[in-house]
């Protein structure tokens, strides 16, 4: 029976002892490169070096040792074709049934040299993506294997079959252009990366219009939002510490699509604060926000300025959870805990509580990178835009009335447009000490979320401080804050009827703010 030939060149050679021998056992000869081929040689595997095949030498610290017509052409030539047979017998170009090729940990390299272009840009593999495309755009006739896990059931399928079928060449196919393309990505954004570091702050890089992503699964979820949908979650290969997908989980069952998406809103809220505060979110809207003394206190107020809402909610906090919040924490039904930590008596009380999630996540309270960008699919498209990042005191705050604020609101204004930031437009919330009163998110009309943020506070909107996250297009809106007995107003502003706004509030001494920053979220 005529030998078949596997040229097999790996980085990572977990079980290519195995494989190797397996194939030999086949009746293949194997062929192999440098590292590889010492590897199996020094393990006592019959192996042919490249180099004995193509008749010319590694070169230039081996860059170049596949990238060679005796490869290629062993690959590439179509068996069905008498003139590609002919042509490669008069090239002396012996036919490559099976390829087995990882690629180079260009990957792990960034993850520990990331300063280090040099390192990383020699990880770049050159031969071994060639080799897999060659390969796998001629799987009709050549099974190429880029996944150590697929090693064992295609030495299974040539042992009980004598080859492997055409369907599962073309699924190691699809497998191999899906690797080439995910590590082209990783180059990619390193290189965009450093691009970005090395230019002028002030400079905007665009160096191509194409956009590539590169995301690994961490997981399947039993559904998406909804039973009927599949879902699962991927992770960028490169990651800042600082997102949900860093966060560990120390108790409960799987996170749901519906956890993922309400805790990561819970996460974008909680990084606002700087003081200990507690985020309370349904929806992805959030239902009750605190800031106090202390983390305790501020579940308190996060608790009492929506005891309802909060039932089944997510929370996200900025310090670590105790003893004494724990135990308020078992008292209701809550899907998950975000904090930077637990302690111990945190963490005993609540294990108790079967399905809670706990996530644990150090860098919590740092900043997203000022280049991060947020992805939106649409059918057949994708949106992308900067995060929504800005400092609020660092917009150009305008105090447009004849009232002036009160000092001691200051905080009160500035926490509410924290807060309205990260509520559904159009969105009205009511902030009396540090504490959401109301909050009325993503309604048709500016006055209709108006209205509910007031109907919600009750009482407590006497006294409190209306924030909007755009400019109140009619009077209406703080007409219906005067009413309330709203104390104070934060808004962009920069509507053509801004006037009759601020005419409304000079008639009735409530101060107002212009921020001159919208912060819609739809």
């Amino acid at each position: 029976m005529q030998k078949k030939r596997a040229l097999i060149s790996v980085s990572d050679k977990r079980d290519v002892n195995e494989l190797a021998q397996n194939l030999i056992d086949l009746n293949f000869e194997i062929i192999s490169t440098g590292g590889t081929a010492k590897y199996l040689a020094d393990n006592n595997i019959p192996v042919t070096e490249v180099s004995e095949i193509t008749g010319f030498p590694e070169c230039f610290d081996g860059r170049v040792k596949t990238l060679h017509p005796m490869v290629h052409g062993g690959l590439l030539a179509r068996r069905d074709l008498e003139e590609h047979m002919q042509r490669a017998i008069e090239l002396n170009i012996s036919m490559i049934d099976l390829l087995v090729v990882n690629l180079y940990p260009f990957f792990e390299t960034v993850k520990k040299q990331h300063e280090n272009l040099e390192a990383c840009i020699e990880q770049i593999d050159i031969g071994g993506p060639a080799m897999l495309r060659s390969g796998a755009k001629n799987f009709n006739f050549v099974t190429v294997i880029t996944d150590i896990n697929d090693y064992q059931p295609i030495i299974e399928e040539l042992k009980n079959n004598g080859t492997v079928s055409k369907q599962t060449n073309l699924r190691l196919a699809a497998k191999v252009f899906a690797e080439t393309s995910f590590y082209d990505s990783l180059i990619s954004d390193y290189l965009k990366s450093r691009l970005e570091l090395e230019a002028e702050a002030e400079s905007k890089i665009e160096p191509t219009d194409k956009l590539t992503l590169a995301y690994q699964k961490i997981t399947s979820l039993r559904y998406g939002e909804n039973p009927n949908q599949n879902a699962n979650v991927y992770k960028k290969p490169l990651t800042t510490g600082f997102g949900l997908t860093d966060a560990k989980q120390l108790h409960g069952k799987a996170l749901s699509y519906n956890n993922f998406a309400d805790t990561d809103a819970a996460l974008a809220m909680i990084k606002e604060f700087s003081e200990p505060t507690v985020v309370a979110v349904k929806h992805s809207n959030p239902c009750g926000i605190a800031s106090a003394d202390n983390i305790f206190e501020a579940w308190n107020k996060a608790y009492e300025a929506d005891p309802v809402s909060i039932f089944g909610g997510i929370i996200a906090q900025n310090r670590p959870v105790n003893k004494a919040e724990a135990e308020k924490m078992s008292e209701i039904f809550l899907e998950v805990v975000l904090a930077p930590d637990f302690d111990a008596d945190a963490l005993e009380i609540l294990e108790k509580k079967k399905n809670i999630r706990l996530l644990k996540l150090e860098k919590l309270s740092e900043h997203y990178p000022e280049n991060s960008k947020m992805v939106k699919e649409i059918f057949d498209g994708l949106l992308i835009q900067d995060y929504d990042q800005k400092a609020m005191d660092q917009e150009p705050h305008k105090i447009v009335t004849k009232e002036q604020p009160d000092e001691a609101d200051l905080a009160d204004y500035l926490f509410a447009m924290k807060v309205v930031k990260h509520v559904k437009s159009n969105a009205i919330v009511l902030v009396k000490n540090k504490q959401t009163v109301g909050i009325g998110p993503g309604q048709p009309n500016r006055i209709t979320s108006a209205n509910i943020a007031i109907e919600q506070a009750g009482d407590k909107a006497k006294g409190s401080i209306l924030g909007s996250d755009a400019f109140f297009p009619f009077a209406d809106t703080v007409e219906a804050a005067y009413n309330a007995g709203v104390k104070g107003i934060i808004q962009p502003g920069g509507s053509i009827r801004d006037q009759e706004s601020i005419d409304f509030c000079d008639e009735h001494a409530i101060p107002m703010i212009f921020t001159g920053s919208r912060h819609f979220k739809h």
